[in-house]
């Protein structure tokens, strides 16, 4: 009698814990639906307004505005759901500094150094070098700085907020590339609106390269125990040293074809060899939820 009563309690208490897992992945996948159904309405819907209202500078308010969409979003849901609590948690994964220096030297120079790999691809291949930026090269650690403290403004929603969701139902890897997907899809007003810097280029392409870039972004996040100023330095870091051998067509064209730079494609190519590095390690990755 003692065995089936305990046999019996035992079913009960796991039908308890279907149950509240079962509520738990319906409550997440609502939180996801609505972080990027309004991240996208809002963002694009400013993006756009920021075009009708003309050239810079009258249209700055406006258009950073949208790119902080993503993290005022994630930062209102937060509230909604775990009030100051929650807030406090996800602004405090800016100040979770890595420990390691090996960290702040991936953040800095990976993109930098796919690019600079891309430069001797390219040599071996072609038997020229490609064009190099002419920016300086001391004007880069002042732009990173500077531009740091404003991925903020991205960092928040996609890493913070949308990922560790993303992670919890799917895994840390798949997590990832699907995110990359979104990511770059946030982007699509600024191939199709006149006088931005993606304007004609191929978007395509650019999905095949911000889908890789986001694996790793994931990756630092998971080894830094979810230190979002690790983002927002990698984030810096690419935006600012991307073009140190650029790799923009030289004419816009339609931003749905496969027209690319010889250097697009082989900087894609690398990115995603070191993609599939990133996700074999993160195969059983446990990523802070988004609770924690």
């Amino acid at each position: 009698m003692r065995a089936l009563f305990g046999s019996a309690l035992t079913t009960e208490r796991q039908r308890e814990v279907n149950t509240l897992n079962a509520q738990s992945a319906a409550s997440t996948l609502k939180e996801l639906a609505a972080f990027f159904s309004l991240t996208f309405l809002l963002s694009w819907m400013l993006f756009w307004a920021a075009a009708a209202v003309g050239p810079a500078p009258l249209n700055g308010p406006l258009y950073m505005l949208g790119v902080f969409t993503p993290s005022l979003v994630g930062l209102g849901l937060t509230a909604l759901a775990g009030g100051g609590n929650g807030i406090k948690a996800l602004l405090g994964r800016i100040l979770a500094a890595p420990r390691s220096a090996r960290w702040y030297v991936f953040a800095l120079g990976y993109m930098a150094a796919i690019k600079l790999a891309s430069a001797v691809v390219y040599r071996i291949a072609l038997g020229a070098w490609p064009t190099f930026g002419r920016d300086p090269l001391y004007v880069l650690p002042l732009a990173i700085l500077v531009s740091t403290p404003v991925q903020a403004g991205e960092e928040i929603g996609w890493r913070g907020y949308a990922l560790p969701r993303l992670a919890s139902r799917l895994g840390l890897g798949p997590a990832s590339i699907l995110l990359g997907v979104l990511w770059a899809a946030w982007h699509w007003p600024f191939f199709v609106i006149p006088g931005v810097d993606k304007f004609g280029q191929s978007f395509p392409v650019y999905l095949a390269s911000v889908t890789p870039l986001s694996v790793a972004f994931a990756w630092l996040y998971w080894r830094t125990q979810g230190s979002l100023l690790s983002t927002m330095l990698l984030h810096a870091a690419v935006n600012n040293t991307t073009n140190i051998v650029p790799s923009a067509a030289a004419a816009p064209g339609s931003p749905l074809s496969l027209s690319a730079s010889p250097v697009a494609w082989i900087a894609t190519a690398l990115l995603w060899s070191c993609a599939a590095f990133f996700l074999v390690q993160m195969r059983r990755a446990v990523l802070r939820g988004p609770d924690d």
